[in-house]
């Protein structure tokens, strides 16, 4: 009976290293997948869908090879194969690391609308001018999506509202582009005697393009400013531009009076 339990141990810690080498390699192919997915998009090697595609599907075999190294450390435990052990935990570490940033889109892709234009002002938008040629030949267009949008936006973001300065509109929009600045965007268009400055940002990982337009405008104790940021595709932005808005709008609240 020692003898046929030795030989069972034997089988097990075999079948655990195996599952080692499989789970370890898929991790690490997983997270070269993600970690190349973003870069690949910025330097024009990977198309929009081939990036999201291997981005998914790398986080998805992530969550496989952590799988495959969970069952593999049970084994490797029965067997008291611990060189196994070690190996496996290092794959589920990996495998977990390769899952993590699809797992977090997901997370934030359930905690915020379905949008991807976002403004202060839902019933007037600031609009494109500048940008409208690149707008237009965008996925997601030029126009603003109308009540049915204005109404998931105020369910979803309910404090997004437009900043009142007390200031004279030239003297606010000076401040507006030096916050525009410090938020780092690519300014396309400054123009002052209409109020209005537009710009675009990319996202961090894949460098998708995003725009905005702030305008500013008389308001009852000075100035009111307006934002309007919007992604060029894809239905949700998860968030991203609810964010710019918020930090450009604290930016512009840090600005040095003059």
């Amino acid at each position: 009976m020692a003898e046929l339990s030795g030989d069972r141990r034997e089988r097990r810690a075999r079948r655990a290293a195996s599952l080692t080498i499989a789970a370890l390699a898929l991790a690490v192919l997983s997270g070269l997948c993600v970690a190349l997915s973003g870069p690949g998009h910025r330097l024009g090697f990977l198309g929009t869908r081939w990036a999201l595609g291997v981005f998914a599907l790398a986080g998805l075999g992530g969550l496989a090879a952590a799988a495959l190294a969970a069952w593999a450390i049970a084994l490797a435990l029965t067997a008291r194969a611990w060189r196994s052990v070690a190996g496996s935990a290092l794959a589920l570490l990996v495998a977990l690391a390769a899952a993590a940033p699809l797992l977090a889109m997901v997370r934030a892709g359930v905690t915020v609308p379905v949008l991807h234009d976002i403004t202060t002002d839902t019933e007037s938008p600031p609009p494109f001018v500048a940008l409208q040629p690149q707008r237009a030949a965008s996925e997601n267009g030029a126009a603003y999506g109308g009540p049915a949008v204005a109404a998931k936006q105020k369910r979803g973001y309910p404090n997004l509202a437009p900043r009142a300065l007390a200031l004279p509109p030239e003297q606010a929009f000076v401040r507006v582009e030096a916050a525009a600045r410090v938020m780092g965007w690519r300014i396309v268009a400054v123009a002052p005697a209409e109020g209005r400055l537009e710009a675009s940002d990319t996202t961090r990982w894949f460098g998708f393009t995003d725009d905005i337009v702030v305008r500013v405008k008389p308001g009852p104790s000075g100035s009111r400013i307006d934002v309007r940021s919007a992604s060029r595709l894809g239905r949700s932005d998860l968030g991203v531009n609810a964010r710019r808005i918020r930090a450009f709008l604290a930016a512009l609240s840090a600005q040095p009076s003059r």
